[in-house]
């Protein structure tokens, strides 16, 4: 079964995940404050307030769900990640969404370790290699990159990017980060998508956009074949959907959190049983 969100939240509410505008405005100068952007999701500046801290507190409840997992301080204590380092997440959607699994991640990692969500939905991989000097400005020891999602996106059945392009500017991205700033990379592949659900969405069928997963798959492979860590995602959000058939609900967000944190601290392997 298919879960969904919270009763189907408002329009405001879905706008509040997704979409920051600030990180968009960079070029403007200071980031606008609270009063310039609450407008923006048709809200007054206190009620935008409270809904982002509603949104982070959900964030650290389920991390504290999850560290509280059997197991869970040990694995938790063996991710690489130490105190001092700085985490930067590069993306679209999937980890620019307010409720997503780097946010969730920033909350089971000890305070002294950093962490910058760069992530920008609607992010092509050509976008995040023209914002380079913006990663790189930030000096990180790990960089976590999941993007392809959108250039895989078809209009009218046509690829938006082609995939040769895709696997160009991935590589540009991360051997010139590695380069100016020596950070360690790791790989998410983009999650799964339903693709009956994406088929039916209104808005994707008036644009005529569509995803195949066979797209989402062979940029997985080519991902899964680079020589650093890749995390494979992709049925980490199997179920765990939004009513457009692409973006992640919270659960799918935690399930996508938990196969980060099983392919850098794998779980101990079962006891063999006893023999007689």
């Amino acid at each position: 079964m298919t879960s969904t969100t919270d009763a189907n939240p408002g329009p405001a509410e879905r706008m509040l995940r997704f979409q920051q505008p600030e990180k968009v405005l960079r070029h403007l100068g200071p980031a606008p404050d609270d009063a310039v952007l609450a407008p923006l999701f048709g809200l007054d500046a206190a009620n935008y307030r409270t809904r982002l801290s509603r949104l982070e507190t959900r964030n650290r409840e389920t991390a504290a769900t999850l560290a509280a997992l059997p197991g869970a301080a040990t694995r938790l204590a063996a991710l690489p990640f130490r105190p001092g380092e700085h985490l930067v997440a590069v993306g679209e959607s999937t980890t620019a969404d307010r409720l997503s699994w780097f946010e969730i991640l920033r909350h089971l990692l000890p305070p002294a370790v950093r962490c910058t969500n760069l992530a920008v939905s609607g992010s092509t991989t050509t976008q995040a290699l023209a914002n380079l000097p913006l990663l790189t400005a930030q000096r990180p020891d790990w960089v976590l990159c999941m993007l392809g999602a959108n250039d895989v996106q078809r209009l009218d059945g046509v690829p938006l990017v082609a995939a040769a392009e895709t696997r160009r500017a991935l590589s540009a991205l991360r051997d010139l980060t590695v380069s100016r700033t020596g950070a360690r990379w790791i790989w998410l592949t983009p999650t799964g998508v339903d693709v009956e659900r994406v088929a039916r969405y209104a808005h994707f069928r008036r644009a005529g956009l569509g995803w195949a997963g066979t797209d989402l798959d062979a940029l997985a492979e080519f991902l899964l074949a680079e020589p650093e860590l890749t995390v494979d995602t992709r049925t980490a959000g199997h179920g765990h959907v939004e009513e457009d058939g692409l973006h992640l609900t919270p659960a799918g967000q935690r399930r996508v959190v938990s196969a980060l944190i099983d392919a850098l601290a794998p779980p101990p392997a079962p006891a063999r049983p006893s023999e007689n």
